[in-house]
């Protein structure tokens, strides 16, 4: 793993799914095959491969201090295109911190990792009801985890992570998307464990080789989909949980 220290530009960004978003970090440690962010090396001048780099963004917290103050509120998505709770967290400490100061101001926040590191937070986001945390929960078989998220934690430990959470009255969802093999089989896991749930398929140009390579190829298609999605949808809703299939 090849770690950089640099100066950002900016830090409070405009974002197409929230009004801004906040990425203290460019790459990702966890390495997901499918990652939409893939396209940000060619951004940054590293030879290493995506997951094999991350640059940290150490002024950060004063741009956040900084451009806090001339914007508008809204709410900030933490984190669009790297996962906030990548390992380095615990060192850096850079996503606790911008949360520190987004909740002194007040400003609605959604926190989205697949990481339980962010257990560590709770004292922070249960000072802002105006909070929601929400785990990545792609698949229910560790086995296809392992093949298409090589760096993430373990499921269960995600899905223990949420309970927790909302425990701790924190809003929380699941976003299952990418939609793997075996997805399927997450609505029992997840039920009284989450407030909603979103799903998609995302864009699996990155991940294609690995579906052929185990013979997956079932789960690329439109049938696959559409009849997961809508199972899915139908059991969450028997439970009484909000899902939203967005494709």
């Amino acid at each position: 793993m090849v770690l950089r220290e640099i100066y950002a530009r900016s830090i409070l960004s405009k974002s197409q799914v929230f009004d801004y978003v906040v990425n203290p970090y460019i790459g990702c440690q966890h390495n997901c095959v499918y990652c939409y962010a893939r396209f940000m090396r060619r951004f940054t001048r590293h030879k290493e491969p995506w997951g094999e780099f991350v640059d940290v963004k150490i002024n950060a917290l004063a741009l956040l201090k900084h451009e806090i103050d001339k914007r508008p509120p809204g709410r900030v998505w933490v984190s669009g295109e790297c996962d906030p709770y990548q390992p380095l967290e615990t060192t850096y400490e850079l996503t606790r911190r911008s949360l520190e100061i987004l909740i002194q101001y007040g400003w609605p926040i959604t926190v989205q990792t697949k990481s339980p590191l962010v257990l560590r937070d709770i004292d922070l986001l249960r000072r802002n009801d105006k909070v929601e945390v929400g785990l990545s929960v792609t698949t229910a078989d560790d086995g296809v985890r392992k093949l298409f998220e090589p760096g993430t934690p373990p499921i269960k430990g995600r899905i223990e992570a949420l309970e927790e959470l909302r425990l701790a009255n924190i809003r929380t969802y699941a976003m299952i998307a990418p939609m793997l093999p075996g997805a399927e089989r997450l609505a029992d896991q997840l039920n009284g464990k989450v407030d909603y749930v979103l799903v998609d398929r995302m864009n699996y140009h990155y991940g294609d080789w690995v579906y052929r390579k185990h013979h997956l190829e079932y789960a690329m298609s439109h049938d696959f989909f559409f009849s997961k999605g809508k199972e899915l949808a139908s059991a969450f809703t028997e439970q009484g949980i909000e899902c939203r299939v967005l494709f």
